[in-house]
């Protein structure tokens, strides 16, 4: 048996190609024959669904979007050459989807003393210290590094949503009183701001504790009810019911809501320290700066006199002078950046504390220590600096014998993780790139400050503030024409056909004001940047490329066999590679709703799911694989007897464990019942072998033993396996059912609640499993939720959930279907969109919105069916978006961008890869 997909198959495969090619057909890499899409574009985002017709195509997202992957303990196999190959794809595959991963990346917090220079202790603090990976095996050579690691985390071109979608557009806008009391302002809209026409309702609930925001699926025949909106935020209950707000200016007052969440624009401190220098006095009164920090200067930004400056000032003084002459200023991704260089600003010979840069530098969340002198000298730390409001340092030298710098970065111990992690050594050979990883890591830090208890409280208290004005002003009593006196189970209105022309103009007064605010904040450069002021045009690690075009077929589920994808659709099951033609394996016979491909197992496990009749099939690999190089005819149920797992009747669901273990373990559930199944091994430690002298069964069945039944109070809806650190009685089954999340345990059957979901309604997506410095962890996916929670081991066949501080939550944008874990990014999966985020913090990092769109494999490469669209001319489009201009009811029409054909009308081919 090949560990790879090959031999006889591959054959066939190559064959077709073959005379494909004599008939004319090219076979060109499209990515030569296509041009990339030009920037800021989004490759998810190219095409159109309205007025065209939609032809599904097979996307591949390749597993290479990972970093800094462990080995992984691979499935044995009795030849060790074989072993040696598989080991490094079963490593790699898993390390992408599962991967180990670890916050060491991010650093470890220290107590960090500073000393005078007669040794005396000045002041301590506790501070988290990233320097890059400590490892001295890692083969990873200064000044290289993956650049498509650093990214902006919760850009606000993705969060900023009243700007972008609300303001200047018909919208609504309701108000209300919770069950608690407490006010509240909920924003609807009807929007389809996107290169694919997918209308979306997007949400956002103002409330004291924060900002929620949702998006909901847009359905013509369905309207949406506020209640219903209210009730996907978990707001049930309310002491008083939301009315809508038709006054034009309540606009206004939600955009300085939005800009609670913090400021588009930054300003960073640069302060520039000696070599020797110990304390803040010394560093502060340094009246120049060297040729290596005047060099530093001018790569952060451009030296622009203050007097009479227009742009974005950082609190500096732009009309007399009184914060110095000149100051350095930059734009990166749109932001407007003001440094507060410590040698720029005033000086004064009698103040030795030099309180005037104190008053700006120390009062900057991030600052820039550019220190001079090698490397063994004595080091900055943060507790020189006497400041109760900066709570980041950046530590930067410059090497000019080797013309590289060298970054180190300190975080107060209560600023959440952020990134991107430090390469490992943190030194940067390429200038630009390391002015770009700087800028990206200053930016993500301070926003990550914000979240911090000092900040975070600070800023509660100002939106409950703001929220409690702005209602106490729209109360009926005091403006009673401003409020929707309608019942609140009335539905987002459309206009009413009696008051047609009164409506009309009142949305557009509505509009017109909305659009005056917007281009006021973009005038005052207050407003959050675009995508075409970010200037974004390098390439991402998650633009995927096509796999197979016209995908006639609706995917079920799909397994990756070596370079070939076996696909269960609703026509049986095929083997796809690129846009050849799919070749039968079973027929519709035997409809697979489950199936896992192990190679280096010589294995292929099916759930065919015919109502009672649900079994677990499996077969070898290598007769599959005979039957279609030797063009047989696809299998029938019938055909597949005896592949049966006879006691598998009824299942449900399956998992299989993907992780460490040397041993196949196989969980099925039938009803509340689960069956645990491994597969033999003999005393060597390899596969059951029969006797050498009979032949080898072409069907695996004998080789799988039960080992128990376990009995749980509900059928579970979710099922993960998670191996134990030891590997032999610690293994855990983690089930979602009813409203929890239970782990329970393989050997004993006892369960234990994990996780109890406090909502009416629950939607349980996905438990994965991840392994954090070797230990356990379940990302636990219903909802709109996320929470990471620490797996503790069992301890005399006992298990206690105790909260860690390494447990997270966050919220997705869209309830996802499903979800992926390629680290460091967790991937959503909606209906028509994939929302990125990144593992370790929850921070949103991209978001494509894809039409139609269903995840289908991922367990290596990621690969998922969406549509694209064949233009069939602009003029129905154009005559849609006249029509339907006026009604947020349905999504005003835009000319949009369509998938590039090189192959004639028709056909679509990309290729969109990771690297």
């Amino acid at each position: 048996m090949e560990p790879e997909f090959g031999g006889e198959a591959a054959a066939l495969l190559r064959q077709k190609r073959a005379a494909l090619r004599r008939r004319g057909c090219s076979f060109e890499s499209p990515s030569t024959a296509l041009q990339p899409p030009a920037p800021p574009m989004d490759p998810l985002t190219k095409g159109s669904c309205g007025g065209q017709v939609a032809h599904s195509l097979l996307w591949k997202a390749k597993s290479s979007l990972s970093f800094g992957i462990q080995s992984l303990q691979p499935w044995p196999t009795k030849d060790p050459e074989v072993e040696s190959q598989v080991n490094l794809s079963v490593s790699e595959d898993l390390g992408c989807r599962r991967g180990d991963f670890s916050r060491k990346h991010y650093g470890s917090v220290e107590l960090l003393i500073s000393s005078d220079a007669d040794g005396a202790i000045q002041r301590a603090g506790r501070f988290r210290v990233e320097n890059g990976s400590s490892d001295e095996n890692a083969s990873t050579l200064p000044g290289t590094w993956r650049r498509t690691d650093v990214h902006l985390e919760n850009p606000e071109y993705h969060t900023r949503w009243y700007f972008k979608y609300f303001l200047g557009q018909v919208h609504q806008n309701y108000i209300g009183n919770d069950a608690e009391k407490s006010p509240f302002f909920l924003s609807v809209t009807l929007s389809d701001q996107n290169n694919q026409r997918v209308p979306q309702y997007r949400a956002i609930l103002w409330r004291k504790t924060g900002t929620q925001k949702i998006c909901l699926p847009y359905s013509p025949t369905k309207t949406l009810s506020v209640k219903s909106i209210l009730s996907a935020m978990d707001l049930d209950k309310f002491e008083k019911g939301p009315r809508e707000i038709f006054h034009p200016e309540i606009q206004k007052d939600l955009l300085v809501l939005e800009e609670q969440e913090g400021s588009v624009n930054f300003k960073f401190g640069v302060l520039y320290a000696k070599d020797g220098q110990l304390t803040d006095d010394e560093m502060f009164s340094n009246e120049t700066g060297s040729d290596a920090f005047q060099k530093f200067l001018n790569l952060l930004g451009d030296t622009v006199t203050l007097k009479g400056w227009t742009g974005y000032r950082g609190g500096l003084d732009t009309k007399n002078d009184t914060t110095g002459i000149h100051s350095v200023y930059t734009v990166y991704q749109g932001h407007e950046i003001m440094f507060h260089v410590s040698t720029m600003l005033p000086y004064s010979k009698e103040n030795k504390q030099q309180v005037e840069r104190k008053r700006h530098i120390g009062n900057d969340i991030v600052t820039i220590v550019f220190q001079e002198g090698e490397e063994p000298s004595p080091a900055f730390k943060p507790s020189m600096i006497r400041s109760h409001f900066t709570h980041i340092f950046a530590l930067v030298r410059y090497d000019p014998q080797n013309d590289n710098y060298r970054l180190k970065i300190f975080s107060e111990e209560s600023v959440p993780l952020f990134g991107p992690p430090l390469p490992s050594p943190p030194v940067f050979t390429d200038h630009q790139e390391f002015r770009d990883f700087l800028l990206v890591k200053l930016i993500n830090g301070e926003k990550a400050t914000l979240e911090t208890p000092t900040f975070a409280q600070k800023r509660r208290r100002t939106l409950d503030m703001l929220i409690r004005s702005l209602y106490q002003d729209l109360m009926p009593d005091v403006h009673k024409n401003m409020l929707n006196r309608r019942s609140f189970s009335d539905v987002l209105p459309e206009s009413p056909r009696s008051a047609r022309k009164k409506e009309e103009a009142r949305q557009a007064e509505f509009v017109r004001i909305g659009q005056a605010l917007k281009l006021k904040s973009i005038v005052r450069v207050d407003a959050p940047p675009s995508l075409v002021a970010s200037g974004i045009c390098k390439k991402e690690p998650w633009e995927p490329q096509c796999f197979y075009s016209h995908f006639p077929h609706e995917a079920v589920c799909a397994d990756p066999w070596g370079q070939a994808l076996l696909v269960s659709t609703d026509a049986g099951v095929l083997l796809v590679d690129d846009d050849l033609p799919s070749v039968p394996v079973f027929d519709r016979t035997l409809p697979v709703k489950q199936m896992h491909v192990l190679e280096a197992l010589d294995l292929l496990i099916l759930r065919a799911d015919k109502g009672k009749d649900a079994r677990l099939f499996v077969f070898r690999l290598s007769a599959v694989q005979k039957g279609v190089g030797g063009k047989q005819a696809a299998r029938s149920r019938c055909d597949c007897r005896e592949n049966k797992l006879e006691k598998t009747k009824g299942c449900h669901l399956y998992a299989i464990n993907t992780h460490h273990s040397r041993e196949l373990r196989v969980v099925v559930a039938i009803r509340n019942k689960l069956l645990l199944i491994t597969r033999k091994h003999n005393k060597l430690g390899g596969v059951a072998d029969p006797s050498p002298l009979s032949p080898q069964s072409e069907s695996p069945v004998e080789e799988f033993q039960y080992i128990r039944e376990i009995c749980l109070s509900d059928s579970p809806v979710v099922m993960t396996l998670v191996d134990g650190p030891t590997e032999e009685s610690d293994n855990l089954i983690c089930v979602a059912y009813r409203h929890q999340f239970d782990v329970v345990n393989e050997s004993t059957g006892e369960a234990f609640r994990l996780h109890h979901v406090e909502a009416s309604r629950v939607h349980f997506v996905a438990a994965i499993d991840v392994y954090e410095d070797g230990e356990a962890g379940l990302l636990l996916c219903y909802n709109y939720s996320c929470i990471y929670k620490k797996v503790c081991p069992f301890n005399g066949g006992s298990f206690l959930v105790q909260p860690s501080a390494s447990d997270f939550q966050f919220c997705w944008n869209q309830a996802p279907c499903a979800i992926v874990c390629a680290f460091p990014y967790l991937l959503a999966f909606t209906t028509d969109s994939i929302e990125i985020r990144l593992v370790v913090n929850g921070n949103l990092v991209h978001t494509a919105v894809v039409p139609q769109l269903q995840l289908v494999a991922s367990r290596s490469d990621i690969y998922f069916t969406a549509t694209a669209a064949e233009h069939e001319g602009r003029s129905a489009g154009s005559s849609k978006a006249a029509s339907a201009h006026n009604s947020p009811q349905t999504p005003p029409g835009r000319d949009a961008a369509v998938f590039p054909s090189s192959l004639g009308e028709g056909e679509v081919r990309f290729l969109l890869s990771y690297s």
